[in-house]
């Protein structure tokens, strides 16, 4: 592709994602309002942030919603890769159902968990119907277990992408390693978990890090399903930031609880750049 044809890609690219960044970072230092206003004071949108409650729960079901989540995504995403790797029939099948999910808007997934965790007509009034009446099972309008019913939600929905770029990850190991381990007689569970998964660093790293950047920018999901609700039990930077935006009329906290958000991706981002970096350098001087 010529200069030319990649030139708008390049203005968009800059227009949309430097420009806005920068605009953004900047209105953080000011007292803006319900309009952006250059009135610089500091720091202090910062330390207003991290003094307001409603940010500091924010935060706290972040990391919550995110170790959950990324972390079973990770383990069931690879498991369910090392399944597909032993050539099931109805392979393309099984795949479309695995990515599925992911595939769907999160409003919708969203609303598809709300109603099979609603106490009323979902899984607990479903199970109790068949004469298990003791049966409860309705985290979300309990404000100590809502979270825990998004993270179900949320790996329902990033499973499937992780095992397609685990399962691409599997596909890519030399088929030599496989025959060497069988002649040791090394089992094939260790081969997978041992010998196998170490050499996956690259599938590892795409795979964790895009469960990272959606889980810093969860907000569909939350929405439709509990809106930052009971109270704000469930509330997450993403609406934090919409709402001081827009409804509190507050741009100066606004963006700088979005800065807050765009750091993690940026260090992520950066780590990503640096790993393949050092693992471009080794290679080069292994030739």
């Amino acid at each position: 592709m010529s200069v030319v044809g990649t030139t708008p890609m390049i203005v968009t690219a800059i227009g949309v994602f430097v420009i806005c960044i920068i605009y953004s970072f900047l209105l953080s230092f000011t007292n803006s309002k319900l309009f952006p206003a250059f009135d610089f004071i500091g720091t202090d949108q910062y330390a207003r942030l991290w003094a307001t409650p409603r940010w500091l729960v924010s935060a706290n079901n972040l990391w919550i919603f995110g170790l959950l989540s990324i972390g079973a995504n990770m383990v069931v995403g690879y498991l369910l890769a090392v399944f597909m790797d032993q050539r099931i029939r109805q392979e393309d099948l099984f795949r479309s159902i695995f990515l599925y999910p992911f595939a769907m808007s999160l409003v919708i997934t969203g609303l598809v968990w709300r109603w099979i965790l609603d106490p009323n007509y979902g899984l607990q009034a479903t199970v109790q119907g068949w004469g298990f009446t003791d049966f409860q099972f309705a985290p979300l309008v309990d404000s100590n277990t809502a979270i825990y019913g998004l993270v179900v939600a949320g790996i329902w929905n990033g499973v499937g992408v992780t095992m397609a770029i685990m399962l691409a990850g599997l596909r890519g190991v030399d088929g030599e390693i496989w025959k060497a381990a069988k002649i040791d007689g090394i089992p094939t569970w260790k081969t997978y978990l041992q010998i196998v998964l170490p050499m996956m660093r690259g599938a590892i790293l795409t795979a964790f890090i895009l469960q990272c950047v959606g889980v810093v920018r969860v907000f569909d999901l939350v929405v439709a399903m509990t809106q930052g609700g009971p109270g704000i039990a469930t509330q997450m930077p993403a609406i934090f930031v919409i709402q001081h935006i827009t409804d509190r009329a507050n741009v100066g906290l606004g963006m700088a609880a979005a800065t807050m958000m765009l750091l993690p991706v940026v260090v992520l981002l950066s780590l990503q750049q640096f790993i393949q970096w050092r693992a471009n350098k080794k290679r080069m001087n292994a030739l």
